[in-house]
């Protein structure tokens, strides 16, 4: 399996309302490191996974929702425990979209996608499925 890996940033506030999160519980901040890979079986005639500049743009636009956005006010999310690894899966969700729709430059080759959320250097979450 062939793989292009992407990276980008966000800046969020979010509480986390429910007991098990101790103090995060309240409102606070976060930046996370999010990677992006698309997964292909072969190349294409250029060698190619996916236009890599196609790819960092998907990934823009699936995080301009989130970008310096409080997500307990975002209503897509409204009812939700906004965690890294839910936060993982809405990113994945919006890429998968991309790629079936206006696609990555592969034609249609795109079989699986993984999103990883990097909170600080000794924790990231992550989710990855086929498309």
């Amino acid at each position: 399996m062939f793989a292009v890996e992407v990276r980008d940033h966000v800046m969020i506030a979010h509480s986390l309302p429910s007991p098990v999160f101790g103090p995060a519980q309240g409102m606070h901040g976060a930046t996370f490191v999010v990677d992006a890979a698309f997964y292909t079986k072969d190349l294409d005639d250029n060698g190619l996974v996916v236009d890599i500049g196609l790819a960092l743009e998907a990934l823009a636009e699936a995080l301009k929702p989130l970008k310096y956005a409080n997500l307990d006010e975002v209503p897509a999310f409204k009812s939700k425990i906004t965690t890294t690894e839910f936060l993982c899966h809405y990113i994945w969700q919006q890429l998968r979209d991309t790629a079936k729709t206006t696609g990555l430059g592969d034609g249609g080759r795109v079989c699986r996608i993984k999103v990883s959320l990097e909170e600080s250097h000794v924790a990231r979450g992550w989710y990855e499925a086929d498309i």
